[in-house]
């Protein structure tokens, strides 16, 4: 399992509050942040468990989700439910992505 598993599911951990005030303003995006989120942790578990062309694919699926997880938390920042992103989540999930930028190659 890749080290950035923990680090994906610490990211999960502290964004609970931000997406409890997505989820005041805008359900939908709360649930896509939410799916995206799982996606991340989700793939990265089943790309562990694979080899070959079907890890990569996993991994690149997982790097998708952790890149739109990073999307939702900015749009929720830029329309103000939000005041900010908290740091955690940030230094978390760039450890994320640029871990799956290398191992999805």
């Amino acid at each position: 399992m890749l080290r950035i598993y923990d680090d994906m599911l610490d990211a999960v951990r502290t964004m609970r509050g931000a997406l409890a005030a997505i989820e005041k303003r805008d359900p939908d995006l709360a649930r896509q942040l939410r799916r995206a989120a799982s996606s991340v942790v989700l793939n990265l578990a089943e790309g562990s468990g694979s080899f070959g062309r079907v890890r990569t694919v996993r991994y690149r699926t997982a790097l998708g989700s952790a890149r739109e997880t990073l999307a939702c938390l900015r749009v929720a920042e830029s329309f103000g439910y939000v005041p900010a992103v908290p740091p955690g989540v940030l230094d978390s999930m760039n450890r994320v992505v640029g871990t799956l930028v290398r191992v999805a190659a």
